[in-house]
């Protein structure tokens, strides 16, 4: 990896439940930190933007230490999504170019490029009060674009959308990121964000980074439940640990199988565990288990759901144990009340401690 261009230290903030972040940004990167609310994610954007001071720890810009600098002197923008009502859309995309000290000749320029960027070129003289949602997202991007600091900081910036213009809105700043080369620290509470617009995700769980990875990385081979929690939907099947070598332990499940998983933070034989497994990666056959194969596991069919690109089905395992398949639509499935089996590769399957 490339020497980092912002670097978070042992970055500690008792009140927002920080214990110690280490954390590096790349040139051209966009770095996503993904937490539930209340988890630290703003109160970490908020000590690098320089609004608080940390307990403990140093951040660092190009190998500079931040904590001397005011914000405007830090070489970050942060978005703010608040707009004035009554001012103009040039007025906002231009409004904290001065406290950046940026020449009241350059400040035309950047403030077109900034509008041309999030496609608001034209509206210039539009008041804020007659844009819409989607409209008033970029703008604020715009404003936080104008001043071309090294590195932006972006909380939750697509909250209050709705899920298409967010969906969409996403995979344009998206590629507004990549063309522009902008190195970005995001936060957000959205797993599906998060992989959509980062190059890579650090989840903060207990006030530290439980995991640092590419988008597919995190997803695949979560390292905790907790983040496997927040990548998408996990089956999540209580059990006790019955062997465990290195990477592979057999797991007797309370519903009753025993399934073999892959080790990620599970203790040793009689230790209590949850077995996670993607919804994808169950198989489903409307056959007796013994004639789906080797690992199988019979099944009832308790409901289906068609989605449209998919078919949510779920199935009974054993006593109780309630699991969910997506299928493609079309594909033959069991119906209620007639033979049906479940299987998936172990090593899709991951074996975490139990949490409390």
């Amino acid at each position: 990896m490339d020497a980092p261009l912002l670097r978070c230290e042992g970055v500690r903030r008792a009140a927002a439940g920080l214990r110690g972040i280490d954390l590096d940004l790349v040139r051209g990167e966009v770095l996503a930190v993904l937490a539930p609310g209340g988890a630290g994610k703003t109160a970490l954007l908020r000590l690098v933007a320089g609004l608080d001071r940390p307990d403990a720890g140093r951040l660092l810009l190009a190998g500079r230490d931040l904590a001397p600098l005011s914000p405007p002197r830090r070489g970050l923008s942060l978005l703010d999504p608040l707009l004035p009502e009554r001012r103009s859309v040039q007025e906002v995309a231009g409004a904290m170019l001065p406290a950046y000290d940026v020449p009241a000749r350059d400040r035309p320029a950047r403030i077109a490029r900034a509008l041309t960027a999030l496609g608001l070129d034209g509206q210039e003289g539009k008041p804020v009060a007659q844009l819409g949602p989607a409209a008033r997202c970029r703008l604020a991007f715009a404003r936080a674009l104008a001043p071309e600091q090294p590195v932006l900081l972006l909380d939750d910036p697509l909250v209050g959308l709705d899920p298409a213009p967010r969906r969409a809105l996403g995979f344009e700043l998206r590629r507004l990121f990549r063309r522009l080369d902008l190195s970005v620290l995001l936060a957000t509470r959205e797993g599906e964000e998060a992989m959509a617009l980062a190059d890579r995700v650090a989840v903060i769980e207990d006030g530290e980074i439980a995991q640092c990875a590419p988008p597919r990385l995190l997803y695949e081979e979560p390292a905790t439940a907790f983040v496997a929690g927040l990548l998408g939907e996990n089956n999540r099947l209580p059990g006790t640990v019955e062997w465990r070598e290195e990477t592979e332990c057999a797991v007797r499940l309370d519903c009753g199988p025993v399934v073999e998983a892959r080790v990620a933070d599970a203790g040793g034989p009689g230790s209590r565990c949850i077995v996670a497994v993607r919804p994808e990666r169950v198989a489903v056959a409307a056959l007796p288990a013994e004639e789906m194969g080797e690992g199988a596991l019979p099944a009832a069919l308790r409901d289906t759901v068609f989605l449209g690109d998919h078919v949510r089905l779920l199935l009974e395992l054993g006593e109780g144990g309630m699991l969910v398949s997506r299928r493609p639509p079309g594909s033959r499935n069991p119906v209620p009340g007639g033979p049906a089996s479940v299987a998936w590769d172990p090593y899709a399957a991951f074996a975490y401690r139990a949490l409390r």
